[in-house]
């Protein structure tokens, strides 16, 4: 219990900090505890008191959906085909999957920021909104790949041969069966999928040009102190989360009763 208490305190630290700070009635920086004024509501008042705190959250919030969306309907087809289909280059795909999962970020980012340069530059991509998208899509895949095959793997297949008995066909069995079968699964992925895009600094740093997405924001600030307005869009976020999680949670003990 001591241990596990421990490694709780050491997980959640930074978000207490985070927490505290968000009430700091800071000067300069948001770096040191200001005890006049402190702890103030202000922050949490006007959360987009910080110039370009909000447009950076929207952004974000924008390149986050986008990557997940497309991230994820792709993911699920290609997890679909790897697990119910044989077909020639079965194995290297599997591989090939763990491929952007294994690499280091920052590989990843001089790669792409160099096909972006050099490859599509003569047909007008630049570094921007778009370049983040499509990168982030990039890695956001093979997460859902892993996600949707662990699930699919897991699923009972007479389930579906009941289903088949019952004079359903390929496509009524797929939708009323199958697909509600997986569904937890590909939400799952598509929450992670939001979560890494929307967290990412390391790729969206070398792909972004002069887009600023929010931890690229945070990045920036610290150079002149970040703003406590960060700390409150960042404890929310981590509430946000958290809340998910535990509907996720609820829900799924709910069903199994």
């Amino acid at each position: 219990m001591i241990t596990a208490l421990l490694v709780l305190f050491y997980l959640f630290l930074p978000v207490a900090y985070t927490f505290a700070f968000s009430f700091n009635n800071y000067k300069k920086s948001n770096i040191t505890w200001n005890p006049e004024g402190s702890p103030t509501l202000k922050h949490w008042k006007d959360p987009c008191g910080a110039p370009g705190v909000c447009e950076s959250l929207v952004t974000s919030i924008q390149i986050g959906f986008l990557a997940t969306v497309v991230a994820t309907v792709l993911g699920t087809m290609l997890a679909f085909a790897m697990v119910r289909h044989r077909f020639r280059g079965r194995a290297t795909s599997n591989v090939l999957v763990f491929v952007p999962m294994a690499t280091p970020e920052i590989v990843l980012g001089a790669s792409l920021l160099t096909i972006f340069v050099q490859g599509f530059s003569n047909v007008g991509l630049r570094l921007g909104f778009w370049t983040i998208v499509i990168a982030h899509i990039m890695f956001c895949v093979s997460f859902v790949v892993v996600t949707v095959k662990a699930r699919l793997q897991s699923l009972d297949p007479r389930l579906e041969e009941a289903a088949q008995d019952l004079y359903a066909g390929p496509g009524s069995t797929f939708w009323k069966v199958t697909f509600p079968l997986v569904l937890p699964g590909i939400v799952g992925a598509a929450l992670l999928a939001f979560s890494l895009s929307f967290d990412d600094f390391i790729i969206t740093n070398f792909v972004s040009g002069n887009e600023t997405t929010f931890p690229k924001f945070v990045y920036i600030s610290y150079l002149r102190g970040i703003p406590a307005q960060a700390n409150v869009i960042g404890f929310s976020m981590f509430v946000i989360a958290l809340a998910l999680v535990v509907g996720g949670q609820l829900i799924g003990n709910a069903r199994k009763k």
